[in-house]
C-alpha cells in the first residue's frame, strides 16, 4: 500500500465510539488533485460501520451529557493540544490530499481553527450554567440541556476547522458526535481521529466515519439521532431535510453564500487589496465565506478594476505544497468542469473577462483552474446569482450607498460579506444592512470565535465558539415551589 506520508495509520480502520475497528466497506484509491497521482489505497466505511457509529453514540448519550462539564472541556483540551501538535503534518497532508496550499492551511489553523476551539473551550462553563429567578410561588431554574445524539456532516474544504466550529460545541454541551467526514478528506481526518484517540474520550463518545453519501443517509435517517448539523451543499441540505422531518429531529445548515464585498469612495485601495485578493481567493474560491462579488462605485470602478488584474495576476498557481503558492487545484474534474461551465456562461452572459478564465499553461495534469476575474456583470446574471464554488469573482458596480446595499442584498444568498471604508462608524451601520450572518469592516472574516452561520440560503443555525453551544441544546424550565 502507498502512503501519503509515514505517520498516517489505520488506512484500513474506522474510528468508532473512541477505538479504531477494522473498516468493512470497500476499498479505495486516493488520488492527488495535484497531478492524479496514487496517494494511498483505503477502505471505506460500510453502512454496517456507520449503524456501529449511531449504536456506540446512542448507548454513550445519557452518560456523556451527566460527565462533569469541566471533564468534557478537558477532554476536548487535550484533542486541541494533540490536533495543535501536528498542525504543519496536517497542512502537508490536505495539501496533497484537497489541494489546499499550506500558506491557506497554516492560516486557518491559526487564525480560525484555534481560536474557535479555545473560545468554546474558554466560554462553555457560562454559557451553560444554570439561571436561577424569583417567581410568583417559587423559584424558576433555566438549565440548558443536551439535545441528544448529534452527527456532524463535514466539507472537504475544511474539516478541521469544522471540527471546532461543529463538533467542540456539541460535545461541550453534552452531546456524543458522529462525524461524517467528507471521502476527499479520509487521510487528513485519520489524524485527527487518532488525535481524538490519544485525547482518551469515554466509549462512545465520539466517532468519525468518512463515508460515501449512502453513508450519511443512513447516519441521517437512523431514529436515535437527535440533531443532524451539515455544512454542504442545498442537494445534501435537502436529503438532511428528507431524512429528519418525519421525526422532527433538529438541524443546523451552513449552506455557502455570495458574499459581497462593499469598497466604498473613501476606502483606501492597497488596505482593500490586502484582504479582498485572499478574501476572494483563497482556497481556489474554495470557501463558503469566499468574497465572490465585489462592489465598486462608478466613480472608481477603473481605478480599483485595474489594480485588482494586477493584483490577480500576482497570484501563484502551482504545487499546494509550496510556501509560495496561492492558487492550487480545485478538489477534482467535476469542480473544474463546474468552473469553467461558469466562466462560459459569464462570458455568454456579456461580462467582460478581466483576468484569467481558463487552464493554467503548464499544468496539464492536475485540476487547476486560473484565478479569474470579470467585470461589467449583470445582476441579474448566473455569476451573480449561483455559487460557484471556484476561482472566479465577479465585480459589480453601484450608484450610491443605498444600491451598494441593494445589490449585496440582491443574491437568495446571506452568508457573509465585508465593507470597506475610512469611516469606521459608517461602515459599521452599512454592514446592519447587509442580511447576511456575518460582516467585516476593513477585515478578513468572519471570526470563528463567534457565532457564524447563513442568512436565507445559506441556511440556519449557528455555530462555533462558545456562543456556538447553544445550538446543540435543549432549554428547560425547573419551577421549585416556596
Amino acid at each position: 500500500m502507498q502512503r501519503v506520508h509515514p505517520s498516517i495509520d489505520h488506512l484500513d480502520a474506522v474510528f468508532i465510539g473512541g477505538a479504531w475497528r477494522a473498516a468493512t466497506g470497500s476499498t479505495r484509491d486516493v488520488g492527488s488533485p495535484t497531478d492524479g497521482s496514487l496517494l494511498a489505497s483505503v477502505t471505506t466505511p460500510s453502512i454496517a460501520d456507520a449503524t456501529s457509529a449511531i449504536d456506540a453514540a446512542h448507548s454513550a448519550r445519557d452518560t456523556w451529557a451527566r460527565t462533569p462539564l469541566a471533564d468534557r472541556v478537558a477532554a476536548c483540551g487535550r484533542w486541541l493540544e494533540l490536533v495543535d501538535a501536528r498542525a504543519a503534518e496536517l497542512d502537508g497532508i490536505w495539501a496533497v490530499e484537497a489541494g489546499m496550499p499550506v500558506r491557506h492551511s497554516k492560516a486557518i489553523h491559526r487564525y480560525a481553527t484555534v481560536p474557535a476551539w479555545r473560545a468554546a473551550l474558554d466560554g462553555a462553563a457560562d454559557v451553560l450554567a444554570d439561571r436561577h429567578t424569583d417567581v410568583a410561588g417559587g423559584t424558576v431554574t433555566v438549565r440548558l440541556e443536551a439535545v441528544g445524539a448529534v452527527v456532524a456532516i463535514l466539507p472537504y474544504n475544511g474539516p478541521v476547522l469544522t471540527v471546532a466550529s461543529k463538533v467542540i460545541p456539541a460535545l461541550l454541551a453534552g452531546c456524543p458526535v458522529v462525524v461524517k467526514a467528507a471521502p476527499e478528506s479520509h487521510l487528513t481526518m485519520a489524524v485527527v481521529a487518532d488525535c481524538a484517540r490519544q485525547a482518551g474520550f469515554p466509549d462512545g463518545v465520539l466517532s468519525i466515519v468518512t463515508g460515501d453519501v449512502e453513508v450519511a443517509k443512513t447516519l441521517t435517517r437512523d431514529a436515535r439521532v437527535d440533531l443532524v448539523s451539515l455544512t454542504g451543499g442545498h442537494v445534501a441540505a435537502q436529503d438532511v431535510l428528507d431524512a429528519t422531518r418525519d421525526r422532527y429531529a433538529r438541524t443546523q445548515l451552513e449552506l455557502g453564500g455570495k458574499s459581497p464585498a462593499i469598497v466604498l469612495d473613501d476606502a483606501d485601495l492597497s488596505a482593500v487589496l490586502r484582504i479582498v485578493v485572499p478574501g476572494a481567493t483563497n482556497g481556489a474560491g474554495q470557501v463558503c465565506a469566499a468574497l465572490s462579488r465585489i462592489l465598486v462605485s462608478h466613480n472608481r470602478h477603473d481605478e480599483i478594476v485595474d489594480a485588482l488584474k494586477a493584483a490577480w495576476g500576482r497570484l501563484v498557481i502551482g504545487d499546494p505544497r509550496d510556501p509560495a503558492t496561492h492558487i492550487g487545484p480545485l478538489i477534482n474534474e467535476r469542480a473544474r468542469t463546474r468552473t469553467e461551465d461558469a466562466v462560459a456562461k459569464a462570458l455568454a452572459d456579456g461580462a467582460r473577462l478581466v483576468a484569467g478564465g481558463g487552464r493554467p499553461a503548464g499544468f496539464d495534469a492536475g485540476w487547476y483552474h486560473e484565478p479569474t476575474l470579470f467585470t461589467d456583470v449583470a445582476e441579474q446574471s448566473s455569476l451573480v446569482q449561483d455559487e460557484v464554488f471556484g476561482p472566479v469573482t465577479a465585480v459589480q458596480t453601484y450608484r450610491d450607498i443605498d444600491d451598494a446595499v441593494r445589490l449585496a442584498n440582491a443574491t437568495r444568498f446571506g452568508l457573509s460579506g465585508a465593507v470597506f471604508t475610512a469611516d469606521t462608524a459608517l461602515g459599521v451601520d452599512v454592514a446592519t444592512r447587509i442580511r447576511s450572518g456575518a460582516v467585516a469592516v476593513n477585515s478578513l472574516g468572519p471570526s470563528m470565535a463567534a457565532p457564524f452561520g447563513g442568512m436565507k440560503a445559506s441556511g440556519w443555525g449557528r455555530e462555533s465558539g462558545a456562543l456556538g453551544i447553544l445550538g446543540f441544546t435543549e432549554t428547560k424550565q425547573i419551577l421549585v415551589g416556596a
